[in-house]
């Protein structure tokens, strides 16, 4: 007996694919195992629809667990059946959506069970870098299957009946659901860096459309472009009044007005998505200090600084754009980094990250410095000497060591705040102003905040053909 068209997995799959685009594959498989009369249960396809079909014309392959069967578990055939999905997309070039909704493991089928788990691990991790993973938890995702999304590229989670864990609320010593359920989607979006966006069944399945749409199909395809009916000389107003929000920024140079933002609760002092510039997908990385709603009310402030979950996120970002040949932007707002003992722990850990993935990452690289850019926290954000190409900076942006007064405090410590305040003055006029480090070439252009799109447009076209040649090494070890 083959797939139910009225379950729950294969509406989903409709839903998300291009109307009457979808072909099942092995329809027919059922479980293998026979232990404690496996034999004698109806199990359709073995608990696991998969396929192939389109979205707006592009090839992806899928699969979704069906939880009427057997809740979803794992055997041997269904594990299979994922594996398999994952060997046709690789050989196709193509994306692989994942729809999950699993009980666990299958334990009628113990050790092939296991097992099973284990081949789709090594499926995703050959895959990863070569083809797109994608991710969405509508029910249970627990235990070892929640490495799973986290091997994903990106990945989504409903935001009622979802449930990622590791180990269950109660499971966790002083822990019950009542207190912190970390099995809920906002947890899991704003604490593991794991989920890039929660939302309804329907709102998630668009989110996939939409960002499918910005992705190349494989590493080969040298990254994606569309038609531009956009302006690419186009002025963009109130850049200045709300550039502490990226999101604001990014949408008002992107063709058309669209960003496709990642990661969206994890680390909000750091902004990743994708932007259009002249059709061409852009990876963009951004500080933020500011974030507004949709009727422009400010509903949070950070200071423009890095904190390691910031920098973590930012680095497996930067890494993917960089293994798809997607160019990277940033959006540069920052002065130092976050003083508190939970991001001191792993802050010099996340700063290697970015400085590693900006460094070694061969795209075309444009940074932007839309405010301050001090010290090392600048350099590690994309600066020209780490590899940027181009630099540009608004005219008001303060680029050096650190900010006047402080510097001036430093050098100074023993003098009357007036010989301090005359200092920090001197300091900024000499050091920290922008037009030094464009005399020094660091900034290799001032530009007016307006006309930031056309200088972007223009920009990443003459980096198109970029081609760099780098030293011989298996990878590096960060």
């Amino acid at each position: 007996m083959g797939s139910s068209n009225n379950s729950l997995a294969m509406q989903r799959i409709a839903k998300l694919l291009d109307e009457n685009s979808f072909m099942e594959i092995g329809s027919l498989v059922t479980a293998r195992s026979t232990d404690f009369n496996l034999s004698d249960t109806d199990t359709p396809s073995d608990g696991v629809i998969i396929g192939h079909g389109l979205i707006e014309g592009s090839l992806v392959f899928v699969y979704s667990q069906d939880a009427s069967v057997l809740n979803g578990t794992i055997g041997e055939m269904h594990a299979k059946k994922i594996a398999s999905v994952y060997d046709m997309a690789m050989k196709m070039g193509a994306p692989v959506i994942g729809m999950l909704d699993c009980g666990g493991f299958r334990l009628q089928e113990s050790v092939d069970a296991l097992n099973g788990l284990g081949e789709i691990f090594a499926k995703q991790t050959q895959s990863s870098g070569v083809i797109p993973q994608i991710s969405a938890v509508f029910g249970t995702c627990g235990g070892g299957l929640a490495t799973v999304p986290a091997l994903c590229d990106f990945s989504f989670m409903e935001s009622e009946k979802g449930k990622m864990f590791v180990n269950s609320p109660n499971a966790i010593k002083g822990n019950r659901a009542e207190k912190c359920d970390n099995s809920k989607g906002d947890f899991q979006a704003e604490e593991t860096g794991v989920i890039d966006g929660i939302g309804t069944e329907d709102q998630i399945l668009y989110s996939i459309r939409e960002l499918v749409t910005f992705l190349p199909s494989n590493n080969n395809m040298g990254g994606l472009s569309q038609e531009c009916g956009d302006d690419l000389n186009r002025m963009c107003s109130n850049m200045t009044q709300m550039k502490g929000d990226p999101r604001f920024v990014l949408s008002e140079i992107a063709d058309d007005h669209i960003f496709f933002e990642t990661k969206k609760e994890f680390a909000k002092d750091m902004v990743t998505g994708f932007i259009r510039l002249n059709g061409a997908t852009i990876g963009a990385v951004a500080n933020c200090t500011e974030i507004y709603d949709e009727e422009a009310n400010k509903t949070d402030t950070f200071d423009n600084v890095l904190s390691a979950k910031g920098l973590s996120k930012a680095a497996e970002f930067v890494t993917f754009c960089d293994a798809f040949d997607i160019p990277v932007l940033t959006l540069t707002n920052v002065k130092g980094y976050k003083a508190c003992m939970c991001s001191e722990k792993r802050l010099a850990k996340a700063m290697a990250s970015l400085t590693s993935a900006f460094s070694s990452a061969d795209v075309p690289k444009v940074n932007v410095i839309v405010g301050e850019a001090f010290g090392g926290a600048y350099v590690t954000m994309n600066s020209k000497s780490i590899g940027a190409d181009l630099v540009y900076a608004w005219n008001d942006a303060k680029i050096g060591m650190m900010d006047g007064e402080l510097a001036a405090k430093i050098m100074y410590a023993d003098e009357s705040a007036d010989v301090i305040g005359q200092k920090a003055k001197e300091y900024n006029e000499l050091q920290s102003n922008v037009l030094s480090a464009a005399r020094r070439g660091y900034v290799d252009l001032i530009i007016e905040p307006e006309t930031t799109r056309k200088y972007l447009v223009a920009a990443f076209e003459m980096l198109y053909t970029k081609s760099v040649v780098t030293a011989s090494k298996k990878h590096g070890t960060k």
